[in-house]
C-alpha cells in the first residue's frame, strides 16, 4: 500500500484531490495539510511514501517544504502538483529535491500514475514540464548565477509579494530579502523592483 500525504492549501481541491486518492487501488490517503509548514510536520509524524504537494501555499511555500521534507527524509518522494508551469518553478522545484513535477490540470489517471512511479522511484513529469527542462538545458540560464533561495524571492517579487509577505513566506528575516534583492537587482542589471518583474517576465522565468 502507498501510503500518500496531500498538502493544498485550498480546501474545495484538497477534498476532490483526496477522494481521488482515496479511490485508488493500492493508494492510501494517510493525512492532508493546508500549509507547507503543516506539510513538513505531518511528513515528520506520518512518514509517507509519497507527498503531492502544492507550490502556492501559505505559512511556508511548496519549494522550501520540500527543500525541509528532502532533507529530514530522504526516504519520501516529493511530487509537485500545482497549476504553475513556469521554467524557474519547475527547475526550483527539482532543485529543492521534489522528483516529479504534475499539473492540476492532468486527469485522475495521471495523478494515479504519478504517485505509483514515485513510489518506484521514478520520477512522474508532465510533458509540458519536460520540455520547459529540456528547452533551459538547451539554452543559457537567465538565472544561472542566482541561488535557489534568490530564484524564489525573485518568483514571490513577480507575485507582487513586498518584502514583509516574502520574508514571511520564506520564513527569513526582512533584512535578509534585502540583501537577496540587492543581489538579484545587480544580476539582472535592474534598479527596482518593477524592473526585476518586468525582466523576469520578459525571459519567461517567472509568473504564470
Amino acid at each position: 500500500m502507498i501510503r500518500v500525504l496531500l498538502a493544498d492549501d485550498h480546501g474545495v481541491i484538497r477534498d476532490g484531490l483526496g477522494r481521488l486518492i482515496s479511490a485508488l487501488d493500492g493508494v492510501e490517503l494517510v493525512g492532508v495539510a493546508a500549509d507547507g509548514a503543516e506539510a513538513v510536520a505531518q511528513c515528520a509524524r506520518l512518514t509517507p511514501d509519497v507527498v503531492l504537494m502544492d507550490l502556492d501555499m501559505p505559512v511556508l511555500d511548496g519549494i522550501e517544504a520540500t527543500k525541509r521534507i528532502a532533507a529530514a527524509q530522504p526516504g519520501t518522494a516529493v511530487v509537485v502538483l500545482t497549476a504553475f508551469s513556469d521554467r524557474l518553478r519547475i527547475l526550483s522545484a527539482l532543485e529543492a529535491g521534489a522528483c516529479g513535477y504534475l499539473l492540476k490540470d492532468v486527469d485522475a489517471d495521471e495523478v494515479g500514475e504519478g504517485i505509483r512511479a514515485a513510489a518506484r522511484g521514478e520520477s512522474p513529469l508532465d510533458p509540458r514540464a519536460a520540455r520547459t527542462i529540456l528547452d533551459a538545458r538547451s539554452a543559457p540560464d537567465p538565472l544561472g548565477d542566482l541561488s535557489a533561495r534568490e530564484r524564489e524571492v525573485l518568483a514571490l517579487l513577480v507575485e507582487g509579494l513586498p518584502n514583509k509577505l516574502i520574508a514571511r513566506r520564506l520564513q527569513i528575516s526582512e533584512k535578509t530579502v534585502k540583501s537577496h534583492l540587492t543581489r538579484i537587482f545587480r544580476e539582472l542589471d535592474v534598479t527596482d523592483r518593477t524592473q526585476a518583474a518586468l525582466w523576469a517576465e520578459r525571459h519567461g522565468v517567472a509568473g504564470g
